[in-house]
């Protein structure tokens, strides 16, 4: 049995030959069958806007928590939620974490839309963080469609159901394991993301495992630039399970105990898009009641503390 997560170059379905094509959409395929995560190489956004966003993430988090407080909202659906906030679905214990909320800059659509908020320092936070947003949107965009064939679904299904989405990209802060921290407190504890898909930047720092199919933690293994992509329970739940969600987590330095940072961009179905099993992958029954994207999340965000 593979136990690395494959690596898939994006470059091959943007502009590569039909057989190219087709060879990508059934490696993603499989891909997240068989582990709900794929590493993507070659997909279009730029080394420069990348490292231009870990610099800001980096020094939007070193200011002083007072400053970084003044961004805090009800919900945390926008800006930023203090250390120790979230904890994963059915944990006790928060994790030691901080992050930043980025949401679509459009108008308010639903009850979990809100107006972005943005920090007066560091300079050009906002016009970097935007278009790192939305060149992941774009990335969601053709993977989702890449997987439309296989769905048996038309080619644009997803792309329309996702462009009024609650996607979120969430900037992440693990700090260096404090002095006399909760032997049990992990830097983000085992969990399923609960979106459609989650395309995360390549993390300044190791950490991420995911649990495979034998029941074992799987090291993700990847290079800077790379984008690592998985399942979460909403595309589970449309497919019945026939794109399993993976349960992940990441871990507490074994080496160097120093920040680790991520991004990782969850992509949302729109609020008001029911979770329905798509037709080719009912099988023998599909056991969910009738409940939309909006409702689900609400759900899974108090599962969480952060409503």
């Amino acid at each position: 049995m593979q136990d690395q997560v494959p690596v898939l170059r994006l470059s091959e379905y943007q502009t590569g030959s039909v057989e190219a094509r087709e060879r990508f959409c059934g490696a993603l395929f499989a891909a997240l069958q068989r582990f709900g995560f794929v590493i993507i190489r070659d997909h279009g956004v730029n080394d420069r806007l990348l490292n231009e966003a870990y610099r800001l993430v980096a020094d939007v988090f070193a200011q002083p928590t007072d400053v970084k407080e003044r961004y805090t909202v009800p919900g945390g659906h926008r800006g930023y939620t203090p250390f120790g906030t979230e904890k994963a679905k059915g944990s006790e214990t928060p994790d030691l974490k901080e992050f930043w909320h980025i949401g679509p800059e459009r108008p308010i659509r639903s009850a979990l839309d809100a107006k972005n908020i943005w920090p007066e320092e560091p300079a050009d936070f906002k016009k970097t963080l935007t278009e790192l947003f939305d060149a992941l949107h774009g990335v969601g965009e053709n993977l989702l469609e890449a997987l439309t064939g296989k769905l048996d679904v038309p080619t644009d299904y997803f792309k329309t159901r996702v462009a009024d989405g609650d996607s979120v990209l969430r900037l992440l802060h693990y700090p260096p394991i404090a002095h006399g921290a909760n032997p049990q407190a992990l830097r983000a504890a085992a969990h399923e993301d609960i979106n459609l898909i989650t395309i995360l930047v390549a993390a300044q720092g190791a950490g991420l495992e995911l649990l495979d199919r034998n029941g074992t933690w799987l090291p993700v293994e990847n290079e800077p630039g790379d984008l690592i992509v998985d399942t979460g329970d909403m595309m589970a739940r449309i497919t019945n399970g026939v794109l399993p969600s993976t349960t992940h987590r990441v871990v507490n330095p074994a080496g160097p105990n120093v920040s680790r940072y991520s991004m990782p961009f969850f992509m949302h179905l729109a609020a008001d898009t029911p979770l329905d099993c798509l037709p080719s992958c009912v099988g023998d029954g599909f056991d969910h009641a009738p409940i939309t994207a909006g409702e689900y999340l609400l759900e899974r965000l108090k599962e969480n503390g952060m409503i």
